[in-house]
């Protein structure tokens, strides 16, 4: 009997085990033809080339034991394959759900053509995969900084010690600029080392960020939890005492506590700070203020090892708070009158991703309306 042909569409860069479970599921069906996008039709559509380049890609499929041909599309735009799909007749289109759209299912029913709609399934014991979640994985991870901001700053710590803490975050998409996370930092990594998490020790990259972003004569010195909070994995304490880089670092990469910070902490856009926004215009440097700024992060960090959401909502209120004393302009006045009608009322705690706004972030193991979730990377 004679097989039906089956035929499949994609950019296939980036070649996954995701994509070998998935030719193997069609190929059940019938001989899979698989067509595959150019570079320069990728580059229209993305803005990018891929990774690897269209012979590449082609090689790497056809060397797939479950695809019968693959071929470069002949066509542009969206529809790239229609051409293909003319030329080759095939009695079913299969697409994974992620892939469906409108414009394929109706060009399948002009064609007299089967629109299959499959679920992605990994093969047993294997983790489920994407392209898109394979290059995220791969490009420059954000900072969150959650309580202690400012005692990285020695004119700050040398006062009392304390602690800040920082958590490196997936990029599961492009944070606003100017709102806190680490934004200026990663754009000076992106240069050092292409949108790519460098190899290498997490430390002595972290080191290298810090001397690159602060050269000799910089008026002022970005804070080292900024480089630390985007290099080093999983949530980290840093502990300052009068010098630019913590005097020790605590850290943990534990799945439960990530996902558990990940699930608790929730991202609502705000206004990003403005042009020529000075925060250090106005200064309350007194040591029991400054106490009280290093303690938050010593809560902060306890209460997420511990998975206390009481606890850490109460110490990125504190922060706040105490960003509020010593440095009235790091906190607009729209900014707590948003906190304090909106956030702390309703909620365990919250803080801003930065001074003067960027994002609240704020503590709840409910659904919150317009707020973004994060990932703790680890």
């Amino acid at each position: 009997m004679k097989r039906k042909k089956v035929f499949v569409s994609g950019c296939y860069d980036l070649i996954h085990g995701g994509h070998v479970a998935f030719f193997k599921t069609v190929s059940a069906y019938g001989d899979v033809f698989v067509s595959i996008g150019r570079d320069e039709n990728l580059l229209l559509l993305k803005g990018k080339r891929p990774v690897f380049s269209e012979e590449e890609r082609l090689y790497i499929v056809k060397s797939i034991r479950y695809v019968h041909e693959a071929f470069l599309a002949t066509g542009m735009g969206m529809l790239d394959f229609e051409p293909d799909l003319k030329r080759i007749k095939p009695d079913i289109f299969v697409v994974n759900s992620d892939g469906s759209t409108p414009e394929k299912e109706i060009l399948c029913k002009k064609l007299g053509i089967e629109y299959l709609v499959l679920d992605r399934v990994p093969e047993p014991g294997l983790p489920a995969r994407s392209s898109s979640g394979t290059k995220r994985n791969l490009k420059f991870p954000y900072r969150l900084c959650l309580a202690g901001g400012w005692m990285d700053q020695p004119w700050v710590s040398k006062m009392h010690p304390g602690s800040v803490v920082v958590a490196q975050i997936w990029p599961t998409m492009d944070f606003n600029d100017r709102s806190g996370l680490a934004t200026s930092s990663r754009k000076i990594g992106i240069q050092l080392w292409g949108d790519k998490y460098p190899d290498g020790d997490f430390k002595e990259n972290a080191k290298l960020l810090f001397g690159a972003e602060n050269p000799p004569g910089k008026l002022y010195v970005s804070g080292s939890q900024d480089q630390i909070g985007l290099l080093y994995p999983g949530i980290n304490q840093l502990c300052y005492n009068g010098g630019y880089w913590p005097e020790r670092i605590e850290s943990t990469v534990k799945k439960d506590v990530c996902d558990w910070l990940s699930d608790v902490l929730n991202l609502v856009p705000l206004e990003p700070r403005p042009d020529g926004y000075d925060p250090l215009k106005v200064m309350h440097l007194e040591k029991h203020l400054i106490r009280e700024l290093g303690e938050a992060g010593d809560l902060c960090w306890e209460s997420i090892i511990k998975k206390d959401l009481t606890g850490l909502g109460k110490a990125l209120t504190n922060t706040l708070l105490s960003w509020k004393k010593i440095l009235p302009l790091t906190v607009p006045d729209w900014v707590m009158h948003e906190m304090e009608t909106r956030y702390f009322p309703n909620y365990p705690g919250a803080i801003t991703s930065g001074s003067g706004g960027g994002y609240a972030i704020v503590v709840s193991e409910k659904e919150i309306d317009g707020a973004i979730k994060i990932k703790v990377r680890y």
